[in-house]
């Protein structure tokens, strides 16, 4: 794992605010003791959950996007580190991994212009170098028996966590993406829109579910690619759940549901999904937190559920005295996440 920036108890003990008379995750989580392997660490450790973090938005760029992404993962582990350890939840359960080292990368890209060609293209060099770190990542924390917990980075990372679970199996694994947009876009290099594609070419992804698609930015071409797969690949629209009122939010779930759980699948949750969630693809309407939240509820709880990606959210794009926000929601929808799949008998 020498592609990974492992996180110690010292790191987690400056972003914990201790209280007397409360203990928080912090205090409880486990991290990868100093000198020790971390594979041979993960398939002896108790706890189930593996929290990994990607700090980039390289892929977004490629994809014309606007950076931030890349924050999103410090932002979220100071939140979830000052979680309430109760008996609803327990820090001891995860295992803070660290995470993956974009450093290099990150550093490339400073004065890489989108809109040129060359450059365009060395983005799309940089997003496959990702996805081989994160594939090996995800790969070995999967085959040490673990749930890994991904957080932060663009949409890109779904091919190495999808590619990574794969291997881990032996098989491709199913995906359901609760997204506003397909991720499901042609073969034209790597960004954070052709994660999914990739995938399903390349024979990773077997089956896929596209969860609160928005018409209007799901374009026709998209759209034929999906209706020609449709025995693969599905989806329904954000706008005939809620604006229209033709399908049913919770009957939804249970379609895609029983599309995806007949393999282990992946949880793959864009967070520009959600109206005034500070990301690349901001949006003014969509779910509500709420209702994601009942639905990693509802899909993590099947033993199938593979790993849970939380990507897109952008801190560094939101209002300054509110950049704590997105940490503070992953770090709802982690726990929600960790409570369902803990209810599995």
């Amino acid at each position: 794992m020498e592609k990974l920036l492992p996180f110690t108890m010292n790191d987690l003990a400056k972003i914990t605010n201790h209280r007397s008379g409360e203990i928080k995750f912090g205090e409880k989580m486990i991290t990868v003791p100093k000198g020790t392997d971390p594979i041979s660490f993960l398939k002896t450790s108790e706890a189930k959950y593996v929290l990994l973090g990607i700090p980039e938005d390289i892929g977004v760029r490629a994809n014309y996007g606007r950076p931030g992404a890349a924050s999103a993962w410090d932002s979220a582990i100071k939140n979830i580190a000052n979680i309430q350890h109760n008996r609803f939840c327990k820090g001891s359960q995860i295992i803070v991994l660290g995470q993956v080292n974009v450093r290099e990368e990150m550093k490339e890209v400073e004065h890489l212009d989108f809109h040129d060609i060359d450059d365009r293209s060395k983005l799309s060099q940089l997003v496959e170098r990702i996805d081989k770190d994160v594939s090996h990542l995800i790969f070995n924390i999967i085959k040490a028996g673990k749930t890994p917990i991904i957080i932060g980075g663009g949409h890109n990372n779904s091919y190495g966590n999808i590619k990574g679970a794969a291997l881990a199996k032996g098989k491709p694994i199913n995906a359901i993406n609760f997204d506003a947009h397909s991720d499901f876009r042609i073969l034209e290099g790597r960004h954070s829109g052709n994660g999914f594609s990739y995938a399903f070419e390349e024979g990773f992804l077997k089956k896929y579910f596209v969860f609160g698609l928005h018409e209007n930015y799901t374009s026709k071409s998209v759209l034929d690619i999906i209706k020609k797969t449709e025995d693969r690949v599905r989806y329904n629209t954000y706008d005939s759940i809620k604006i229209r009122k033709e399908k049913d939010f919770n009957l939804e779930m249970n379609t895609a549901l029983a599309f995806v759980e007949t393999d282990g699948f992946g949880i793959e949750i864009d967070l520009d999904a959600l109206p005034n969630i500070a990301s690349s693809a901001m949006t003014l309407s969509g779910f509500s937190v709420e209702e994601l939240r009942q639905f990693i509820s509802f899909f993590g709880k099947n033993k199938n559920a593979t790993y849970i990606h939380i990507c897109e959210g952008a801190p560094d794009l939101d209002d300054e005295k509110n950049k704590h926000l997105i940490g503070k929601l992953i770090g709802y929808l982690v726990t929600d996440f960790i409570k369902a799949n803990n209810s599995i008998a």
